[in-house]
């Protein structure tokens, strides 16, 4: 899944940089058919052989020397690093300096006003392409009142309004153009975010999220249940430092989220101002009707009040078994009505695929509750009946023995050893055959008494860290946990090391573990631990092992959640 988006974003960027190369290299033709027109009929421009064409050589020349600047710079890097939104503000600064010197409002280069409109509106949608049209306006109207004292107004006012009505067309077919590109690309994202090893509940945290960016919301919140007789889960993305939320109602605290026909489309949006009542938007839509119809006010108060929302849009859940509703809410951008259809839309593509993930968890949890009943038995046939043996043979050897003997001390830190190793493994066992789920903190309990016991049986200091907002599944914790017990392990067993460091954190989608031991010995030659490479690509991890780093070996594993 890594690799796919890694994938796309790779194709992304050169597609980005094959688009910006040619805006660059049509940058530089427009500079180039200028400064030829300049030349070639220079009477046209009202051109005098003197100051003014001084001033226009310099004007032309310098456009041509920054286009092909821009061109350079970006074939040598091979990336777009320069096709922000400055450089197009500057083109039209450019733009603005050739219609002053060459006529004003009849000046022949007005319409280079339009390259600067279309590549930002298709480049970054209708709001900046708005903006550019706005200042396109604004410089062939400054351009002109200062290069001509007797304007033509009605000439004046025709080309304004030109570039006005065409520049709104194109800003507005250009901003339709990137929300359906990023309307796919999420569409995209969401079919290829569900990992059915972690489970149902991360996979829709992560849909919500995602959701939740590209509406560019304060929330997204999702309510659904797989029965009638089964509680409401309540998924919010809302929470703080964008992690999410999971809580579980009953009908009655669900009520308020289900106040609209099961099968409703929903849009809402508050007035823009208290004086503006005929601002406020609040509408329905359901399947057997085509049309948009206005809901009752206080059908949506208190939910605009339980949401604390200033717009929000809702669709039903698409699920064969069950039912449900989302909630996209914001508290300062403004929804409209192609927002809730595409919200549907959405929903429609990735919820199939959740009830998929739900079968094949229900088919994974039942194989995993015969697996660990097996597991727990052999825990107990194959080691925990051994070491009661071994106990049971160090407590005779013990008896037999006066207390002054100079072996007595050792063989009681052996029976100590013993009777606390078997009560762990009891205790193992037990979470193994009643599937008993870690949360992070008990994760993080269960290694840190592991290191615990390292320290006091072998004298080895190993410090566990974990950074704030650590996320692991539970499936997932007992994967991490038999990586880092074999860590410490091979610490203990292939080294001379007397102190250790073990680091887990969430990095770009990844659980990131770095396992790390002091190598008093001089650096150590190339390896690669079997064991942990077989748990990572098991996961569909990567390991990778340090070895230069002066006083120290560390193995670095990266999982993806």
């Amino acid at each position: 899944m890594i690799a796919e988006r890694s994938n796309a974003g790779v194709a992304r960027q050169s597609g980005d940089a094959v688009g910006a190369s040619m805006v660059f290299v049509m940058r530089l033709v427009l500079a180039l058919t200028a400064i030829l027109t300049l030349f070639v009929a220079p009477g046209d421009l009202g051109n005098r052989y003197g100051v003014r064409t001084v001033l226009h050589s310099m004007i032309f020349g310098g456009y041509l020397l920054h286009s092909l600047t821009l061109l350079l710079a970006a074939r040598r890097h091979r990336t777009p690093f320069w096709h922000g939104k400055t450089v197009y503000w500057i083109d039209l600064g450019w733009f603005a300096l050739m219609v002053y010197c060459t006529g004003g409002g009849n000046s022949f280069f007005f319409p280079f006003f339009f390259f600067v409109i279309l590549t930002a509106s298709f480049q970054w949608g209708f709001d900046e392409g708005a903006r550019i049209t706005l200042g396109s306006t604004f410089a062939l109207t400054l351009a002109t009142w200062l290069s001509d004292s007797n304007i033509n107004t009605g000439h004046l006012l025709l080309r304004t309004a030109f570039v006005l009505a065409l520049g709104y067309m194109i800003a507005y077919w250009g901003g339709m153009g990137v929300n359906q590109r990023r309307r796919l690309r999420l569409l995209r994202d969401v079919s290829r975010l569900s990992n059915p090893r972690f489970g149902v509940d991360q996979s829709i945290a992560t849909m919500l999220r995602q959701t939740r960016d590209f509406y560019h919301a304060s929330n997204c919140v999702l309510l659904m249940r797989n029965g009638s007789d089964e509680l409401w889960q309540l998924h919010s993305s809302g929470a703080p430092e964008g992690r999410s939320s999971l809580s579980r109602l009953p009908e009655g605290a669900a009520a308020p989220l289900l106040v609209f026909a099961p099968e409703a489309l929903v849009q809402y949006a508050a007035a823009l101002h208290p004086r503006l009542p005929g601002t406020l938007e609040s509408r329905t839509r359901t399947p057997d009707d085509t049309r948009w119809r206005p809901l009752a006010p206080d059908t949506v108060e208190q939910l605009v009040d339980l949401l604390d929302a200033s717009s929000f849009v809702s669709a039903p859940l698409p699920l064969r078994k069950g039912e449900g509703r989302i909630y996209v809410v914001s508290d300062s951008h403004r929804f409209n009505r192609t927002d809730a259809v595409f919200l549907q839309q959405l929903a429609a593509q990735v919820f199939p695929v959740i009830e998929n993930i739900v079968l094949l968890d229900r088919l994974a949890s039942d194989a995993a509750f015969r697996e660990r009943q097996k597991i727990a038995r052999d825990l107990h046939d194959t080691t925990i009946q051994p070491y009661i043996g071994l106990r049971h043979g160090i407590s005779a050897l013990r008896q037999s023995l006066q207390s002054d003997h100079h072996v007595a001390a050792e063989l009681d830190k052996l029976l100590d050893m013993t009777t606390q190793v078997i009560g762990d493994m009891r205790q193992f066992a037990r979470n193994v055959r009643q599937g008993a789920a870690q949360t992070d903190a008990e994760l993080l309990v269960a290694l840190r008494r592991q290191a615990q016991q390292v320290r006091e049986f072998y004298d080895i200091q190993i410090t566990i860290q974990a950074e704030d907002g650590l996320s692991i599944s539970d499936r997932l914790a007992a994967e991490v946990f038999q990586i880092v017990n074999e860590g410490m392990h091979n610490i203990r067993k292939h080294t001379r090391a007397r102190t250790g460091l073990i680091s887990l954190s969430n990095a770009d989608g990844q659980l990131r573990i770095r396992i790390e031991n002091e190598t008093p010995e001089g650096p150590s030659a190339p390896f690669l631990p079997g064991s942990l490479a077989e748990r990572t690509a098991a996961l569909g991890g990567t390991i990778e092992i340090d070895c230069a780093s002066p006083g120290a070996t560390a193995v670095r594993i990266a999982i993806p959640v």
